[in-house]
C-alpha cells in the first residue's frame, strides 16, 4: 500500500466531496425545516431593523430636543444682553440728566452771585 495518494485519486475524492455537498444542499432546500428557518431569520431581521429604526428615531428626537434647548439658551442670552444694554443706556441717560441738572444749578448760582455783585457795585457807585 502506498502512503501517498495519486493525483487521480485525490481528484476523484474532491469530485465526490463536491457531489456530496451539492446533494446535501439540494436536499436541504427541499426540506420543510428550511422554510421555517428562513421565516425565523426574516423575522429576526425585521425585528433588528425595527429596533435600529427606533434607536435612530430616538437619537433624532434627542438631537431635536438638544437643538431646541440650545436655541432657547441663545435666545435667553440675547434677551439678557438686550436688557443689560437697555439698563446701561438708562443709567447713562440718568447720569447725563444729573450732570445737566448740576451744570444748570451751577449756572443759576453764578448768575445769582453775579447779580448780587452787580447790585453791590451799583450801590457803591451811587453812594
Amino acid at each position: 500500500m502506498t502512503r501517498f495518494k495519486e493525483y487521480s485519486d485525490r481528484r476523484s475524492d474532491a469530485s465526490n466531496a463536491k457531489a456530496a455537498l451539492l446533494e446535501k444542499f439540494k436536499s436541504a432546500t427541499a426540506s420543510p425545516d428550511l422554510a421555517v428557518k428562513l421565516a425565523a431569520r426574516a423575522e429576526v431581521a425585521r425585528a433588528r431593523d425595527a429596533r435600529r429604526a427606533a434607536r435612530e428615531a430616538e437619537k433624532l428626537e434627542e438631537l431635536q430636543i438638544a437643538a431646541a434647548e440650545a436655541a432657547a439658551v441663545v435666545e435667553e442670552d440675547e434677551r439678557r444682553q438686550a436688557a443689560e444694554a437697555a439698563e446701561i443706556e438708562a443709567s447713562q441717560s440718568a447720569q447725563a440728566r444729573r450732570i445737566a441738572l448740576v451744570l444748570s444749578d451751577e449756572a443759576a448760582r453764578k448768575t445769582a452771585r453775579d447779580l448780587r455783585y452787580a447790585k453791590r457795585k451799583a450801590a457803591q457807585l451811587v453812594a
